[in-house]
């Protein structure tokens, strides 16, 4: 990503080309992987973020058929991540380039706390993320 991209803080993940690919209710995030393409190859991902949505949500494949997700916003600054292809890593879009593990813990950069992940129960082709309260 260029630098002017980083300092303006864009990020590579986009919201899914299917926005009915989700839904939110009760406190649960329910995806339809058959719409949901983006997901079908390692470190793709799609980002979630609606006014009906409590925060912003970064789902991902992890390269080994495991599904992550986490709130997506940086412990450093707040901007949003991007899980990086072949590192299993997630990186802050913004200068900073903040690092963390899929477990969301640091691993390099200005930031001092972990993000938040949540766990992700896949069933047949769907996913459920319940958000923590």
């Amino acid at each position: 990503m260029g630098f002017f991209k980083r300092l303006m803080g864009v990020c590579r993940t986009r919201p899914p080309a299917d926005s009915a690919c989700w839904i939110y209710e009760d406190g649960r995030i329910e995806i339809d992987l058959n719409r949901a393409p983006e997901l079908s190859v390692p470190a793709g991902a799609i980002r979630l973020e609606k006014k009906t949505l409590p925060d912003r949500i970064l789902i991902f494949n992890g390269g080994d058929q495991q599904f992550h997700a986490i709130y997506n916003r940086c412990s450093h600054m707040g901007r949003r991540l991007d899980p990086l292809p072949d590192t299993r890593t997630i990186q802050c879009c913004s200068v900073s380039g903040s690092t963390y593990d899929y477990s969301g813990g640091v691993m390099s950069g200005p930031a001092k706390e972990s993000v938040k992940i949540l766990p992700v129960v896949k069933s047949e082709n769907r996913l459920y993320i319940h958000l923590k309260a």
